[in-house]
């Protein structure tokens, strides 16, 4: 199981993530941050369990490039 976890007040709305992982992620029209699809919201953290094991590295490579580093993946 992988787990992304999105500190989404933090974004300076780069789009880094958004590029190297387009299925995890977008930039919203309203605020131009990013947004972690199907994420949970709990005290600002937007957090997303997948069972979908290949989208580990996009996710890895959009944390890695993250600027601010408020991307963090985790393999479970």
């Amino acid at each position: 199981m992988v787990v992304i976890t999105l500190q989404r007040k933090k974004c300076i709305g780069c789009n880094y993530c958004v590029e190297l992982a387009p299925k995890q992620f977008q930039m919203s029209k309203k605020d131009g941050k990013s947004v972690l699809l199907k994420a949970n919201d709990k005290k600002g953290f937007f957090t997303l369990k997948s069972n979908e094991n290949a989208i580990f590295d996009e996710c890895e490579n959009a944390s890695k490039a993250c600027p601010v580093k408020i991307i963090s993946v985790k393999m479970i």
